[in-house]
């Protein structure tokens, strides 16, 4: 289904308009289990999520879709299916490419972020861009002395926009939604000339010492599979706790399909667990 429905038409992904009507276009329903409510920190406006009942921890997430498209909005069978696991969550609606581009959405995920933490520990996550996103945040609050989340749960993220090797090129045919041409061309848009290979922007060419614990999930045939097994092994390699989980046959961010895909719910029953088990006294 997502081969014929997005891949087909997204095609090389080189025109914005038609990748934000296909992106931005509502194909899941709002897990009914939460609350959906606007909301601004940090000078940046986003959505709160709450449960509808029950305890509750916080975490802050980073939405994907390519640095060019998506809202909180469309991620609320993600946010929602994790308010649903017992977070309240506050999703920032970042500035997108290229209108307007490097570091614009990194910057307000941060500011949003340091304004989150403000209210006590809580823990990170995204999807996609929103995953290379939340490590960018954490780089860069590390580097400045600003608040840590406790743990970071990353979908599918992309952590190195100057990859053309690897599962780039194996898992070319394989791969349900994206080809590697997409991305190639994406990548320009958001760094509109800046250099691939900076650190910012891919957190791969980054020292990850002193990142708290990563969980990164990904689909065996996508084409962004390397990007967290490869994150994963070097932040290990720094003396890091973090664990690549690498699912069979799922499409990319997988994880939007909760309602119907059991390694949705799996996902996110996992991804959940780990947070909580790492988030400590940050309940809301």
């Amino acid at each position: 289904m997502v081969r014929r429905n997005v891949r087909a038409r997204l095609g090389a992904m080189d025109d914005i308009a038609q990748v934000r009507r296909i992106f931005d276009g509502a194909t899941f329903p709002d897990p009914p289990a939460a609350t959906y409510e606007s909301g601004s920190l940090g000078g940046v406006a986003g959505e709160w999520v709450r449960p509808r009942s029950g305890d509750s921890l916080r975490l802050f997430y980073i939405h994907g879709g390519g640095f060019v498209a998506c809202s909180p909005k469309t991620h609320r069978p993600v946010t929602g299916g994790l308010a649903a696991r017992g977070f309240t969550v506050f999703a920032p609606d970042y500035r997108l490419a290229p209108e307007n581009p490097f570091p614009a959405g990194r910057d307000d995920a941060l500011a949003a972020w340091c304004a989150f933490a403000e209210g006590g520990p809580a823990c990170i996550a995204g999807d996609s861009a929103g995953g290379n996103l939340a490590l960018a945040v954490m780089l860069a609050a590390r580097d400045r002395g600003l608040p840590m989340p406790r743990a970071a749960a990353l979908f599918s993220p992309v952590t190195d926009l100057a990859a053309t090797t690897g599962s780039r090129v194996s898992n070319a045919l394989r791969d349900a939604m994206f080809n590697p041409q997409s991305l190639a061309n994406l990548g320009p848009m958001y760094l509109a000339g800046h250099d691939p290979r900076d650190p910012e922007a891919s957190p791969i060419y980054a020292d990850p010492t002193g990142l708290p614990p990563l969980l990164f999930h990904v689909g065996e045939r996508e084409i962004l599979r390397d990007d967290s097994v490869r994150m994963a092994e070097k932040a290990r390699a720094h003396g890091v706790d973090a664990t690549a989980e690498v699912f069979p046959v799922v499409n990319h961010v997988w994880q939007f399909a909760d309602h119907r895909l059991p390694e949705a719910r799996r996902s996110l029953d996992t991804a959940a667990a780990f947070m909580r088990r790492h988030a400590g006294a940050g309940r809301a």
